[in-house]
């Protein structure tokens, strides 16, 4: 509420359901809610990082190193908080990986932006500070990264290690990697353009991920082809089909219901033995229009009448009920088959081809095999697991690895991991910096401070003396060894080139973008606005917790 000069007319700007939080309080409250974000992950950085252990409403319980899927569950109340998850899952779905990295370092930047707010040095120019340091960064970056081909299979196993050796699966990298090398190799293509200049095309979309509760990780394996967790839907019908024809009906083969409510009087025996006929006829010509165009194996997304289920095995047709859609158009596109939903306009060249499907059992369960398709990229990795907690964690890992790889073969550029980059980026800033002669200059020196707090996290999460730790690497970079940096395996300083630590330079450029998109974002906001019971974190707010900006998880 305000008044006009005279002070006669109250203003309400307002209404009693409101919260208002303004200027250095509502920048108080938005900072620290995102430094308690980062400070939950910034525990689960590198191969020594610890797992979270995520309880829902119901009881389901995920315990996982993964950052996205950290934030994805995570119960957050306040707003501020919510921005932050919102471009950290940003992140993950343009890169894949890379997560944890920007979340912590926007909390860093954010921490220490707050320290120059408390030297009354105004938000816009620490923004533009950053926005200066984050330009050399990128500039850096590409100039420091090391170009690799598609082809160079040693360094790819490498990177894939590398995105392995943070998460569960690192016990078995050295399997999983070979692995996902070879799946990514297989869906990626190179294009020549009209200009003459070559694309690379990596095609995720024909890698399949199928898990199978049973086993060791240790006989996870690649499977040129897919592999849906289904079986045939009679016993019958054979277990293999080569040179399968393959129908993909999108539809039921089911007698279906009218739309409109109808009733049918049945006064005799006779009357009902001809209608039971006239249904079995309606099933028998479904299944024999398949028949009739040379399919072999059908694959149906919804139902199947177990009478038509008799037909199909009569006529030695190999089928499979209730398949998923996504699984629908990952067969249609390895076979070179068309989804159709209505058998009456199913035609032999709707058909898809492949050399071999066929039932096996896996873990005293059947799936259902699909090899030697017409297209060649798709491949199926089939991830083995004594339990679904560790299944679910295996698959969020070589789902990180697959994009870790995949934007190396695009890219064709790669870094050192274990903090070295970080260090190395801090170095040069600061060189940069003190050509600033304002106050720019201190906020691109608390840029170049936030980027250390990444090694500076690793050497934590290993035990290490963290200040001998940075003490060190601060002199190594000093004498130019540009890719010294936390071996957190080993728990010492080491070059992490030597030590094969391999990561995607565009993952550590895109990392930095939303991390300092993300601190941008929360230091422009100096006025928040909000409903009395929604957490604001600031004076008039209320949360579950009634603690300023607390964030449940």
């Amino acid at each position: 509420m305000a008044e006009d000069k005279k002070g006669l007319y109250p203003i309400v700007l307002s209404p009693e359901k409101y919260a208002r939080t303004i200027g250095r309080e509502a920048m108080r409250s938005n900072i620290m809610a995102a430094v308690l974000v980062s400070e939950i992950l910034k525990t689960s950085l590198g191969p020594r990082g610890m797992d979270k252990m995520l309880v829902d409403e119901l009881g389901d319980i995920t315990v996982t190193n993964d950052g996205a899927t950290i934030l994805d569950q995570m119960h957050v109340e306040h707003p501020a908080a919510k921005l932050i998850i919102e471009i950290a899952k940003t992140q993950d779905k343009e890169v894949g990986d890379g997560t944890k990295r920007s979340t912590v370092l926007a909390g860093e930047l954010l921490k220490r932006a707050d320290e120059l707010l408390d030297k009354n040095i105004h938000p816009t120019v620490i923004i533009e500070g950053y926005s200066k340091a984050a330009v050399i960064a990128e500039e850096l970056v590409n100039k420091l990264a090391q170009k690799v081909s598609m082809n160079d299979e040693e360094t790819l196993i490498k990177v894939a290690k590398s995105a392995l050796s943070s998460k569960i699966a690192s016990i078995y990298s050295d399997k999983l990697a070979k692995i996902i090398v070879d799946a990514v190799r297989k869906v990626t293509d190179v294009v020549e353009l009209s200009n003459g200049e070559k694309k690379i095309i990596v095609d995720l979309d024909s890698l399949k991920i199928e898990k199978k509760i049973g086993g060791g990780v240790e006989e996870t394996s690649l499977i040129d082809g897919i592999v849906i967790d289904k079986e045939k839907i009679h016993g019958e019908m054979p277990k293999v089909v080569s040179n399968a024809k393959i129908a993909l009906i999108g539809d039921a083969i089911e007698i279906k219901e009218t739309e409109t409510d109808a009733r049918i009087n049945i006064s005799s025996p006779d009357q009902l033995e001809q209608f039971l006929n006239k249904e079995r006829e309606m099933l028998r010509k479904m299944v024999e229009k398949i028949k009739e165009i040379g399919a072999n194996v059908v694959f149906v997304q919804k139902g199947v009448d177990d009478l038509a289920a008799y037909y199909l095995a009569k006529y030695g047709i190999l089928a499979v009920r209730r398949v998923k859609k996504s699984d629908m158009e990952k067969i249609a596109k390895a076979t070179g088959g068309k989804i159709i939903n209505s058998i009456d306009e199913l035609s032999e060249n709707d058909l898809g081809y492949a050399e071999l499907v066929e039932e096996r059992k896996v873990a005293d369960e059947n799936m259902i095999f699909i090899t030697g398709c017409k297209n060649p990229k798709a491949v199926t990795i089939l991830i083995r697991a004594g339990s679904e907690h560790v299944a679910d964690e295996i698959e969020r890992s070589i789902n990180d690895a697959i994009k870790d790889v995949a934007t190396v073969i695009k890219y064709g550029k790669v870094i050192a991991g274990g903090g070295a980059l970080e260090m190395e980026l801090g170095e040069g800033i600061r060189k940069e910096a003190k050509k600033e002669s304002s106050k720019i200059q201190m906020a691109m020196l608390a840029f170049a401070d936030a980027l250390e707090a990444i090694p500076a996290a690793l050497a934590e999460n290993a035990g290490m003396d963290t200040i001998e730790a940075m003490t060190q690497l601060r002199a190594l970079h000093e004498q130019g060894k540009k890719w010294a940096g936390i071996d957190a395996t080993e728990g010492k300083v080491a070059d992490m080139w030597d030590k094969n630590v391999i990561e995607p330079a565009n993952i550590t450029i895109q990392a930095i973008k939303s991390a300092v998109e993300a601190a941008i974002m929360i230091l422009k906001i100096d006025d928040v606005i909000a409903a009395v019971g929604k957490s604001t974190g600031g004076e008039g707010s209320s949360n579950k917790s009634g603690e300023e900006g607390e964030i449940e998880e």
